[in-house]
C-alpha cells in the first residue's frame, strides 16, 4: 500500500516526461527526400524541376502542410549520374529518414531510384520517366502523364498534326541520342512512320554527351527529307542546329524529342521546330485561377535564376504535377503509410495543373496528355490538338 503513491507519482513522471516527445513528433516536419540533376548535362532542365517543387512546397505550406505538420524538402545533386542518383537514394532512406520520396530527373535516374524505393517499400513519383513499360514497381506513379505506350501514341500525334495542317510529308530523316528515353521514343516512332507510309531516308544514332555535330547535319543535308525527327535531349538540339546553320541547311519540319526549351526560344535557327508539352502558358491552360499564383513565381525566379526561357510549361508543369499526386496521396489516405497512399492513388483520379489523371492502367499509367507545340514568333503555342491549342494558332512550315 505504501508504493502506490510512488507508483502514481512515478506514472505521472513518465506521462509528463512523454508527452513533450510526441508533441515534438507530431509538430516535426515531413521530410520528402529526392535528387535532381543540379550539375552535369542535365541541369538546364533539372533546374526548372527545382523551382517548381519549392513553389509547391511553399504554397502547400501555407495551405497547412500536410496532416497539419509543414513539409521539407531535402534534395541532393546527382550529377546527372544514375549511379549517383542510386547511392544518394540509399542515403536519404537510411541516412536522412526521410518520410516520403519524390523522384529525380531524367529516365535512368528515375530507374535506378525505383530500384531503392522497391527494395524499402517506399513509393516514388517520378516527373520524367520516359519508358513507361520499365516501370514495372507497383508503388511508382508517373507525374509526365504519357500513357503506357508513348513511343506508338506520340509519333501519331505527331503525324496526325503535321497532316491537320494540310503538309504531307513523303520522308523522314531520324537522328537520335542513345539516352534511353530518347532511343526508345525514336525506335517507336521509325515503325509508325514506316507504317504510315514514310520513306526512311536517314538513321542515325549518337552517344548521350556528344558534342560534335557536324558530320551529322551533313548526313541530314544529304538526305534532304521532307520530315527530321531530332532525338534530342537538353542542349543537344541547339548543338545541332547551330552544326546544320553552318553548312546552309534548314529542315522544312523538325521535330525534336526533349530539348531544352529555353535556348531555342532565343534563336533564330529554331523557328518553326515542333515538340511535347503537356502544359504550355497560355489559354486554355491559364484559364484556372487556381494556378495564376504559381506560375507567376515561377516567372519571377526562373528570371532571377537566369534561365534562358521563364515560361512555365512542361518541365515546370510535370514536376508541379508530382507534388500534387503526393498532397493527394497523402490528405486522401490520411496517412504517411507509403502502402497505404498507394493504394488510395490506384484507386482515384487526381485533379492536375495538366489534367485529370487517372493510374488504373498497366504500370500506374493512364492516358498520354502530350500535345504538340510550335516555336512561332519566339514563343512556344500548342497548335494540336485543338481542344488545347492556342486561340486561331496553325503550323508554320
Amino acid at each position: 500500500m505504501q508504493k502506490r503513491p510512488f507508483l502514481k507519482a512515478l506514472g505521472s513522471s513518465l506521462l509528463l516526461s512523454s508527452t513533450p516527445t510526441w508533441l515534438h513528433a507530431q509538430n516535426k516536419p515531413i521530410r520528402v527526400g529526392s535528387t535532381l540533376s543540379l550539375t552535369g548535362p542535365l541541369a538546364g532542365t533539372a533546374v526548372m524541376h527545382k523551382i517548381s517543387g519549392e513553389i509547391f512546397i511553399e504554397q502547400l505550406n501555407k495551405r497547412g502542410g500536410l496532416l497539419g505538420r509543414q513539409v521539407e524538402w531535402v534534395v541532393k545533386d546527382d550529377q546527372s549520374k544514375p549511379d549517383l542518383a542510386r547511392t544518394l537514394y540509399e542515403q536519404l532512406i537510411s541516412g536522412d529518414q526521410v518520410d516520403l520520396l519524390m523522384g529525380p530527373y531524367a529516365t535512368a535516374n528515375s530507374l535506378a531510384a525505383m530500384g531503392v524505393a522497391q527494395r524499402n517499400g517506399k513509393v516514388l513519383i517520378t516527373n520524367s520517366f520516359g519508358i513507361p513499360s520499365l516501370a514495372k514497381y507497383d508503388m511508382h506513379f508517373p507525374a509526365y502523364v504519357m500513357g503506357i505506350d508513348p513511343g506508338t501514341t506520340v509519333p501519331n500525334t505527331l503525324l496526325d498534326s503535321i497532316a491537320a495542317s494540310g503538309a504531307k510529308p513523303q520522308s523522314v530523316a531520324m537522328v537520335t541520342s542513345k539516352f534511353p528515353s530518347v532511343v526508345f521514343l525514336s525506335v517507336g516512332a521509325r515503325e509508325v512512320f514506316k507504317k504510315r507510309g514514310l520513306r526512311e531516308a536517314l538513321w542515325l544514332e549518337w552517344e548521350f554527351g556528344n558534342r560534335e555535330f557536324g558530320p551529322i547535319a551533313s548526313r541530314l543535308k544529304e538526305a534532304n527529307a521532307d520530315m527530321v525527327w531530332i532525338g534530342s535531349i537538353g542542349a543537344e538540339s541547339m548543338q545541332l542546329l547551330e552544326a546544320m546553320n553552318k553548312i546552309d541547311y534548314k529542315p522544312k519540319i523538325h521535330f525534336h524529342v526533349y530539348p531544352t526549351p529555353g535556348p531555342l526560344t532565343k534563336s533564330p535557327l529554331a523557328a518553326n521546330a515542333l515538340t511535347l508539352t503537356t502544359f504550355e502558358q497560355h489559354a486554355p491552360f491559364t484559364n484556372n485561377p487556381a494556378y495564376a499564383e504559381a506560375i507567376k513565381l515561377y516567372n519571377e525566379r526562373a528570371a532571377k535564376a537566369n534561365l534562358p526561357d521563364t515560361v512555365f510549361e512542361l518541365q515546370a508543369a510535370n514536376a508541379f504535377t508530382g507534388w500534387q499526386f503526393l498532397e493527394a496521396g497523402v490528405k486522401g489516405s490520411g496517412s504517411l503509410e507509403d502502402s497505404k497512399i498507394a493504394a488510395w492513388l490506384k484507386k482515384n483520379q487526381v485533379d492536375t495543373i495538366i489534367g485529370k489523371v487517372r493510374f488504373d492502367g498497366l504500370n500506374n499509367y493512364g492516358d498520354d496528355l502530350n500535345r504538340i507545340k510550335q516555336l512561332q514568333g519566339g514563343k512556344w503555342l500548342v497548335i494540336h490538338p485543338k481542344d488545347v491549342a492556342f486561340p486561331g494558332s496553325k503550323m508554320i512550315f
